[in-house]
């Protein structure tokens, strides 16, 4: 599959303002500062489409972006939506700003009824964040299918971000039956956007 058009649609504080649910709906999320803006610019090939900023916390919306795309089989779909959410761990801001995002991204992730997976990034650079572990749990809970994105694998040692990677699923396995799917990226390098895309199309064409 290749991204024919991206086009920012609306940005919402809630999620009843979202766009009609009459396409799949894949959501972005992840710890500030993780590079989501630069992960879905890079899907979409187009480095002004979601705001990239080196100060945390720069998206506090729910953003939803209109894509269309080629399918390689004609029953799938070929218009979706891709959403830029607001990141997790606000450690920077208002405690009564913290919990308002929050409730705007759980009534999201547990109301939005074509959403078909989130994409969790986590940063490759570093060992296993207790944030990113609750925050994969809490998606668990709520039944809530979602993917794992390991970001900036560019930004540090093949080795160090191998280590990462298999610390994070070894404290998974330790209570976890099933490991959730993962990708390994690099905005700057394009690394993993071929299999995220694949990814999303076969979900496309599943659920036509």
């Amino acid at each position: 599959m290749e991204i024919k058009k991206a086009t920012y649609l609306i940005s919402n504080a809630d999620f009843k303002a979202c766009p009609k649910p009459d396409r799949p709906e894949y959501a972005f999320i992840g710890r500030s500062n993780v590079g989501k803006s630069s992960l879905i610019n890079m899907l979409c090939k187009n480095n002004k489409l979601a705001k990239t900023s080196s100060a945390p916390g720069k998206t506090q919306l729910i953003n939803h972006f209109e894509i269309e795309s080629s399918q390689k089989h004609a029953k799938g779909f070929s218009r979706w939506y891709l959403v830029d959410l607001p990141g997790y761990g606000f450690a920077k801001i208002a405690q009564s700003t913290r919990r308002r995002w929050e409730q705007m991204i759980e009534n999201y992730l547990r109301k939005r009824e074509n959403l078909i997976n989130v994409f969790v990034l986590i940063d490759s650079r570093h060992e296993p964040q207790k944030i990113d572990l609750e925050f994969i749990s809490q998606l668990d809970k709520w039944q809530i299918p979602f993917s794992l994105v390991f970001t900036k694998t560019d930004k540090e040692k093949p080795a160090v971000v191998a280590r990462n990677i298999e610390a994070f699923f070894a404290i998974l396995r330790s209570s976890w039956q099933f490991l959730p799917q993962h990708f390994v990226t690099s905005a700057e390098k394009n690394l993993g956007r071929d299999e995220l895309l694949s990814f999303i199309e076969q979900k496309n064409e599943s659920i036509a």
